[in-house]
């Protein structure tokens, strides 16, 4: 078996929340995680993006930064990456080897074993401790007290990026409860950045379990919802906004990840860079910082692959805010075009609230599905799609299905689209992207 699939075998022990496992193995491996500075990250959607946009930050002011990400779209080297370069092969080969063997120790001694995540946890930590890492952007996998990536001591800052609904058979049937679970990542006395938007008795909870957990820590609670900004520029070709943080003024910051939910997490972003300078951790020149921001990229969230018609974008959009970030962003960038939508979704997410925002978008479907054991089918998708009242073809195989939808709209029965959208599981979106590119 190569790494990988040495890796995918602990599959089976599910996923485990709780530290107990980690600290054990990580123990066992010398504890390389001690000694590297982190931006610790968590958040039901935005925090990807936010990651990109403090590691292109630092990485454009000359900083060796290492970056730990979930899921990966097209190859699983992708979740661990050092100064724009993925794991080597060779390198994942020989510490998946290095972590399994504790592994077995481990088991052997009595001891419950690591889950997939705690295995590729421990061999992120030993890859960006042998790379001596300046900075390391550590991604929770899911919730924060109980995630893997919560082993570490102190970062130097813990963002919260947004609250709503997901996983909510571990993390909590309500708002408040799964922002308990995420604040679990705050430390005593580490500043804390959270974005979480009040725009409802539940967000409201959120915001107070956040506020409430910060305060119990001795942290000082930075909240991004109320910082002003205004948008000097927000078109298919990028984004630019001013805002004030403090006493300092940002103008025109260019991002090109698309959507108003992108300024959110670039503003998530500014601040967080912005307390770590002030706080002596990093030094920032100021075209540096703005250079990293427009070169920031989350692959596989709004990315525009085809920018001539029919235009392709893929969007992961896999939970209701998510869905709902979509809807809006092809209002703003793709008013009044005909819009030819390919979707697939796993069947333990909340499709219905999903559909919602996707019906809202277009009239016009493939249903396809992703490659997964919890993938919902194509027909059934297709049915729920067509009792809505839009139109729907099932095409189950996702190769077949970019195929059939590509060739269509060039001409066609689906040749009066101008856009063709591929959103809905990441499992799906990483799949498309890889036929899409070739690889």
């Amino acid at each position: 078996m190569n790494a990988v699939e040495k890796i995918e075998s602990f599959n089976r022990f599910g996923s485990v929340l709780g530290l107990e496992r980690t600290e054990e193995l990580l123990k066992r491996l010398g504890n390389p995680e001690k000694n590297l500075k982190y931006i610790h990250i968590a958040g039901t959607n935005g925090k990807g993006s936010v990651s990109r946009f403090i590691y292109s930050a630092l990485r454009a002011n000359g900083y060796s930064v290492g970056i730990y990400t979930s899921p990966f779209l097209t190859v699983f080297n992708e979740r661990i990456e050092v100064d724009g370069e993925y794991i080597p092969d060779e390198e994942l080969d020989n510490l998946t080897n290095k972590v399994l063997e504790k592994v077995n120790e481990m088991v052997a001694g009595g001891f419950d074993s690591p889950t997939e995540f705690e295995v590729i946890t421990a061999i992120a930590f030993l890859y960006f401790a042998k790379k001596a890492c300046d900075y390391v952007v550590l991604e929770v996998g899911l919730g924060g007290r109980g995630d893997s990536t919560n082993i570490i001591e102190k970062p130097l800052v813990s963002i919260i990026t947004s609250i709503s609904y997901d996983h909510m058979d571990r993390l909590g049937n309500s708002l408040e409860e799964i922002a308990g679970e995420k604040a679990g990542i705050i430390k005593a006395g580490v500043p804390v950045v959270s974005n979480v938007k009040v725009t409802s008795p539940e967000t409201l909870g959120a915001a107070k379990a956040i506020a409430r957990k910060a305060y119990e820590k001795g942290c000082i609670l930075h909240d991004v919802s109320k910082i002003k900004y205004q948008v000097t520029k927000n078109d298919v070709t990028g984004i630019t906004f001013t805002t004030m943080l403090g006493e300092t003024s940002f103008e025109d910051v260019p991002i090109t990840m698309l959507g108003d939910h992108q300024i959110d997490n670039a503003m998530t972003a500014l601040t967080a860079i912005e307390i770590m300078r002030k706080n002596g951790d990093i030094r920032i020149e100021r075209s540096r910082l703005y250079k990293g921001f427009e070169e920031a990229r989350n692959i596989g969230r709004f990315e525009i692959v085809k920018e001539e018609k029919p235009f392709v974008v893929l969007d992961g959009a896999h939970n209701e805010a998510g869905a709902e970030a979509l809807r809006k962003a092809m209002e703003r960038y793709f008013p009044g075009r005909k819009i030819l939508m390919v979707t697939g979704m796993l069947k333990d997410k909340d499709v219905n609230r999903i559909l919602d925002s996707f019906l809202s978008i277009t009239d016009t479907f493939i249903a396809t599905e992703p490659e997964s054991d919890r993938k919902l089918g194509a027909s059934e998708l297709a049915d729920l799609i067509d009792s809505r009242g839009a139109e729907c073809e099932a095409v189950a195989d996702p190769e077949c299905a970019v195929k059939y939808a590509l060739s269509e709209c060039r001409n066609g029965k689906y040749k009066d689209c101008d856009v063709v959208l591929f959103a809905g599981s990441l499992y799906l979106i990483g799949k498309v992207r890889g036929i899409i590119y070739g690889n």
